[in-house]
């Protein structure tokens, strides 16, 4: 794996499914939807995750194809099947999850190619989800240590059902350099942590407690807001007709991870991130090609 000349190379690591949605199937994974916009936004992607050699894991090898995302860390394994979500919707298109276990991405195995990416990566972005099984989390663990001292570790909260505890949150943010979280998950993480305050008292004790770089934290319909030590940045959201909110969170992250490791201007990064995942709740589906204009 050569980082190509000018791109910096970012990889999103964990889950990659089918999401099962009522009007079809549509691929799916935090860590999927990531690397596939950090792309559009001009980085080098990588996806670190693992399929069944199923049938649905062989259709996500072909729509890989059609996306231009490289399959070089998608593992395949033979004794467990492709994840599947099954997602409903509800009348403003938000999304709840029916996440199904022991599938090929709770077994993602550590080995020297992984290695040899980790120590390559200028971003990589990862959450709690994977790491409900030892196998995969104990991969994604060595993935962080293995990264370079200038690497941005954005933990991608994405708290899902009872797929997290204390001490995942606690080691994932003392290997973090980002946090990206929601107005849902920010009390959740709060409790955990033993603190209180308003958002911005929450972002700051967060931010210092593990010495992070920055915290995004997003309110959907409600604006953002991104939070450093020396710049608090909030942004309201361009109202657009939603077809569903899959993805949105994961096009903002991309875009942000894209516009830090290209050196933007922080209020820059922050409104064409919301513009992307604005325009990304206005399409079906989590991997929409984005428009030039935009």
């Amino acid at each position: 794996m050569r980082k190509m000349k000018n791109k910096p190379v970012v990889a999103g690591i964990g889950e990659l499914l089918w999401d099962m949605l009522p009007e079809g199937k549509q691929l799916g994974g935090a860590p999927c939807n990531f690397a596939y916009h950090a792309s559009q936004a001009g980085c080098e992607s990588f996806v670190v995750s693992a399929l069944g050699t199923d049938e649905p894991g062989k259709e996500i090898l072909d729509l890989f194809g059609e996306l231009a995302l490289d399959t070089s860390c998608v593992q395949q394994k033979s004794d467990f099947p492709t994840g599947t979500v099954t997602v409903s919707l509800d009348t403003n298109g938000i999304p709840s999850y029916i996440i199904h276990e022991n599938v090929a991405w709770d077994h993602i195995a550590w080995n020297p190619s992984l290695e040899a990416l980790a120590k390559e990566v200028d971003a990589v972005c990862f959450g709690s989800l994977a790491q409900r099984n030892p196998e995969s989390r104990q991969t994604i663990l060595n993935f962080l240590k293995s990264t370079g001292a200038d690497c941005l570790r954005v933990f991608d909260i994405n708290l899902r059902q009872s797929f997290f505890s204390r001490e995942i949150i606690y080691q994932s943010l003392e290997l973090s350099t980002i946090l990206k979280l929601n107005d849902d998950e920010l009390p959740v993480v709060a409790g955990i942590l033993g603190i209180s305050g308003t958002d911005e008292e929450l972002l700051m004790q967060i931010l210092k407690m593990f010495d992070l770089r920055l915290i995004a934290l997003t309110k959907g319909a409600k604006g953002s807001l991104l939070f450093t030590e020396k710049e608090h940045s909030f942004t309201e959201v361009p109202k657009v007709e939603i077809a569903d909110t899959v993805g949105a969170g994961d096009s903002f992250t991309a875009v942000l991870v894209a516009g830090l490791l290209q050196n933007h201007d922080l209020k820059k990064i922050h409104e064409k991130a919301t513009r992307i995942a604005a325009y990304v709740c206005t399409q079906k589906g989590a991997t929409p090609k984005i428009p030039e204009f935009l």
